[in-house]
């Protein structure tokens, strides 16, 4: 056979990979190549992540070009800044339901699995209403007291006030994605997050600026935007838990709260949302000493930073979850050093993915800034922003796939720890530290985060190597 034949063959063969991977087609993951086992869940859950990032760029794009931009730029980063703590809750709940959902899908009990991932439901829904409820009281001191200035904080209370009072919304998303990918299916999951976020660039537009007999809510119009489209991609969530052609079968019994699997649940994600909240905690803190040290400038150009940062790593972190599945399900089948290898596959295609997003932040840095504002000083700071943070994009990947195995194998205990070394005793003293006392003012918060992931990174590796999370029982 010629090399030009084999290479048309591998050509159609990944063709073919890559389109059974949208559909969703369901397989036995812990039985395929380990190689494409990670393409048939990397593809989608990039797809699905890079689309959630889309929502703060959409955002982002339309304010960025409002009167009084610099303002709106600020209330929008520094509510998604406060909003990462609901993410945390979600983020955390839904590492849960991966865990237990894959663990059970592994052992071939998909009625468990459903149970399970419906009784994670059960819970988010619960806590989430409480923290919706003081968001949509407490909107405007939210804003003061992550260092907005009054101004600010009253352009943007009415802002604040819907996406913490539409939170329930972004739990829901995260959590029920997290079920389909504990179950191997993220091609829902993917789907879900095209649907949300066309609806929010066509409704972006229409509710910010007005369209027929629709008028211009401005800033305000980007969070109705924005809470109506993921509430489209929920719908799409709920039609496909309950339509009955997946491999998880919901029924309503399912929702009856089972004190003991809830008890069980709560044990895994309650380190995991704390680990996540140790994390959003310190991005809240950095995002303060950046508005403190660097003024509106300063603030709007750090947000814009970390919003295209975030378009970037999230899709990242969508390949990570892919060992996340792939080490619940193969230790759920008794395959566990095949769910190491997996992990250690995975490290080598995030490795490759971060290293190009590194290149071009540290070359067309300027340019992507240059695409959300026109304000030459946030843009500039924007730039030296990337510049720096993209040095450790390759040690951010790394530190993702070792987190998301730890979490796939329900061992969220083991990243926690990491994170509170990591963040709270390092990154927060040496931020405040560069920024104050050095009088580096952003630059040196900007500087802090790199160096803080490295720390992550080598811990992490250490302590996979060490293999506790092989025994964790879920």
């Amino acid at each position: 056979m010629s090399q030009s034949t084999q290479t048309k063959g591998k050509l159609s063969s990944f063709f073919e990979l890559l389109v059974q991977s949208i559909k969703g087609h369901e397989v036995d993951l812990t039985a395929i190549s380990i190689k494409r086992a990670i393409i048939l869940l990397a593809i989608p859950m990039m797809l699905e992540m890079a689309m959630e990032s889309v929502f703060a760029l959409v955002d982002l794009y339309f304010v960025g070009h409002l009167e009084n931009s610099s303002n709106a730029i600020q209330t929008v980063g520094l509510t998604e800044s406060v909003l990462t703590i609901i993410y945390s809750l979600a983020i955390g709940l839904s590492m849960a339901a991966t865990a237990v959902v894959a663990r059970r899908i592994g052992e071939k009990n998909p009625e468990a699995a459903s149970k399970a991932g419906m009784q994670t439901i059960v819970i988010a829904v619960s806590i989430n209403l409480i923290i919706s409820i003081l968001g949509v009281i407490y909107a405007r001191d939210i804003l003061l007291l992550m260092g907005a200035t009054a101004v600010t904080a009253d352009h943007g209370t009415a802002f604040v006030r819907i996406m913490m009072g539409g939170s329930i919304i972004i739990v829901l998303l995260f959590l029920i994605n997290g079920i389909f990918r504990g179950a191997g299916n993220a091609a829902i999951a993917m789907r879900s997050l095209w649907i949300a976020n066309i609806a929010n660039i066509i409704l972006c537009p229409v509710f910010i600026n007005g369209f027929g007999p629709i008028p211009a809510f401005g800033l305000t119009g980007a969070a109705i935007a924005t809470t109506i489209g993921r509430g489209l991609g929920v719908t799409y969530q709920i039609y496909n838990l309950f339509n009955g052609k997946n491999a998880l079968k919901i029924q309503i019994s399912h929702f009856i709260p089972d004190w003991e699997q809830i008890k069980a649940i709560i044990k895994i994600a309650a380190p995991a949302i704390f680990q996540f909240v140790i994390a959003s905690c310190s991005w809240v803190f950095l995002a303060e000493l950046v508005a403190t040290t660097g003024g509106d400038t300063g603030s709007a150009g750090y947000q814009t930073a970390l919003r295209l940062m975030m378009f970037f790593m999230l899709p990242a972190w969508g390949l990570s979850n892919a060992a996340a599945t792939l080490v619940g399900q193969n230790l759920g089948a008794g395959h566990i050093d095949r769910a190491e290898k997996s992990v250690f596959q995975t490290l080598k295609y995030i490795i490759i993915f971060m290293a190009v997003v590194s290149v071009l932040f540290l070359t067309c840095g300027h340019l992507f800034a240059a695409f959300f504002t026109a304000d030459e000083q946030v843009i500039g700071v924007a730039s030296k922003a990337l510049k720096i943070l993209s040095i450790g994009f390759v040690i951010y990947g790394a530190a993702m796939v070792f987190s998301s195995a730890f979490n796939g194998a329900g061992d969220t205990w083991t990243p926690t720890k990491i994170n509170v070394f990591a963040f709270w005793l390092f990154q927060i003293p040496f931020a405040y530290f560069l920024a104050r006392f050095l009088e580096m003012g952003p630059t040196g918060v900007f500087i802090a985060i790199p160096t803080a992931e490295a720390g992550i990174a080598v811990a992490a590796y250490i302590l996979f190597k060490k293999g506790k999370w092989k025994k964790t029982v879920v």
